[in-house]
């Protein structure tokens, strides 16, 4: 019997000025956009996970200030199940020269127009966190309880 473990990502919507903080990236051969986004590292809360992948893939600083949602999707070609924590916050400043993740090609600045137009996003999921952001979906950081060891 095989044992179900959903694969768990944090992401950011950020919005400057009516635009949001995209990355496109190479996966599995073909360019995608997509939030800041990645996988929970071992022992790392959602929230720090969120702020270290938006400094790795974009370069700039972020503090989570509150969750947008908690999305499930099936990515069937790769039979995995995603759980992904999105997050929305603060820009606290970019380190100019910093060194993107490997799969980053550049970021992007986009309006909700321009994604929607667009046929590369990574998946539905980019799209719905935009829009519950926009839609006023922010739940508070303490809704997350402190770990326990």
């Amino acid at each position: 019997m095989s044992v179900w473990r959903p694969s768990v990502t944090v992401a950011a919507v950020i919005e400057r000025d009516g635009k949001f903080l995209f990355v496109e990236e190479l996966i599995d051969g073909r360019k995608v956009i997509n939030q800041p986004a990645g996988h929970l590292d071992p022992g790392e809360s959602l929230a720090a996970g969120c702020a270290r992948e938006v400094l790795e893939e974009t370069a700039h600083r972020f503090e989570p200030t509150g969750l947008v949602g908690i999305y499930r999707w099936y990515y069937a070609p790769k039979d995995v199940t995603f759980l992904r924590f999105c997050f929305r916050g603060t820009l606290l400043g970019e380190e100019k020269g910093r060194k993107l993740d490997k799969e980053i090609i550049r970021t992007l600045w986009l309006t909700p127009d321009e994604v929607k137009a667009s046929a590369s996003a990574r998946s539905p999921l980019v799209l719905k966190c935009v829009e519950d952001y926009l839609a006023g979906k922010n739940y508070p950081l303490d809704l997350f309880s402190k770990e326990f060891s």
